[in-house]
């Protein structure tokens, strides 16, 4: 999961800035990363779209062995 973390460090700035962040909640055995949005993010119509694609994107790019990445409400 540290690694996990450490990937989504890049991204926390970015969501930061208007005042949201994401919690890593689990990695499935299927390597199914399983994330929450905190903060403005909860409610941002953008979260679901083309947040989870660009953090899909990062994690994959740094560890392909993840499967995919769910969005946890």
């Amino acid at each position: 999961m540290a690694r996990i973390n450490a990937s989504l460090e890049e991204i926390r700035p970015y969501l930061r800035v208007d005042e949201g962040d994401v919690e890593l909640v689990n990695i499935t055995d299927n390597f199914i990363v399983q994330l929450r949005f905190t903060g403005n993010c909860e409610s941002c119509p953008m979260a679901s779209t083309s947040m989870i694609s660009g953090l899909t994107d990062t994690i994959r790019t740094l560890y392909p062995e993840v499967a995919g990445v769910e969005l946890l409400s």
